[in-house]
């Protein structure tokens, strides 16, 4: 079986370690590289192409949001999960449209955080609770930005929906059974979607949705 790859980005050494030996304890998973600034977790994704990179916020160098601009630049495919003690809006909302997976507060438990990097993996987003209702509240006044273009210009119909249940909080497995597909087939729709809108995630995706005017969070519902 192949395991995900991670690359942890942590300034601090202490708690790098600690990060590195409890997930090195999971079979699944396989550290392969640590950063201690910005710049050295750029260099290393590019070096090493880890299916995973745990990003702290405050980091030398290069910050979380400026490394996870870079990363995504470079390889749009790379899923960055945001693990950090900061709830501030002015580093939350950057960092979900640069392209983060997922948004982790340091109060997580070690299983939390092995869940969060196996959902990411999948292509699931993964939000801390506090995080999620931020993230809510700015979705329901979405800072609309008129281009013209309509949903149906880039997706199918079928893509569409699949988006609007994204934007609704649902799994891969939740979708597949609305609509009675196989997980698999959810997940080649979702590839598509990320593909055509130039993005690495589901959170990435419907944010980038609701500032086109594509729909609402309670057209969604």
């Amino acid at each position: 079986m192949k395991k995900i790859t991670i690359l942890l980005a942590e300034n601090h050494v202490v708690v790098r370690e600690s990060i590195r030996q409890f997930l090195e304890r999971e079979a699944s998973f396989k550290v392969v590289g640590e950063a201690g600034d910005g710049e050295e977790a750029v260099q290393m994704v590019s070096q090493l192409k880890p299916d995973v990179i745990i990003m702290d916020i405050s980091m030398p160098k290069l910050n979380g949001i400026e490394a996870t601009k870079q990363i995504k630049a470079l390889q749009p495919s790379a899923v960055v999960l945001i693990l950090t003690a900061y709830d501030y809006e002015q580093y939350i909302f950057p960092l979900l449209e640069a392209g983060a997976a997922g948004y982790l507060l340091k109060d997580v438990s070690s299983r939390e955080l092995i869940r969060a990097i196996q959902t990411v993996y999948k292509g699931e987003a993964v939000l801390h609770p506090a995080i999620a209702r931020k993230v809510m509240e700015r979705l329901r006044q979405p800072k609309v930005e008129p281009t013209g273009e309509r949903a149906s210009d880039l997706l199918t119909e079928r893509e569409t929906s699949i988006l609007k249940m994204a934007a609704r909080g649902m799994t891969n497995s939740d979708i597949a059974q609305e609509l009675h597909l196989s997980v698999r087939t959810v997940g080649s729709h979702l590839g598509n979607i990320f593909n055509k809108l130039g993005v690495g995630s589901r959170t990435e995706a419907v944010i980038q949705a609701m500032k086109k005017g594509w729909f609402t969070l309670e057209e969604s519902a």
